[in-house]
């Protein structure tokens, strides 16, 4: 286990809003976007292997349809829909 400080946890769990303005935007796409996926392959695998959370529980639809207000938490990140 790694020491991190109360600040850098802060930052790492601190909601993040993403600004969507082609709806409906897919899982992936916002990964890719937002930098914490590589590619979109990446970002599919990552979903398919159970590694993000959409509002709180484990997503395994890469192209799964986001909505106003959720909230994806992947890698230390929290991203929330915003339209």
């Amino acid at each position: 286990m790694t020491n991190v400080s109360a600040q850098e946890f802060a930052q790492e769990s601190a909601i993040v809003d993403v600004q969507v303005h082609t709806i409906p935007v897919e899982l992936y796409k916002v990964l890719k976007f937002e930098g914490l996926a590589g590619s979109g392959a990446e970002a599919k695998a990552v979903v398919a292997e159970g590694k993000v959370l959409l509002n709180g529980t484990v997503e395994l639809q890469k192209r799964k349809k986001l909505v106003q207000g959720d909230v994806i938490e992947y890698a230390g990140h929290k991203l929330r829909i915003v339209f």
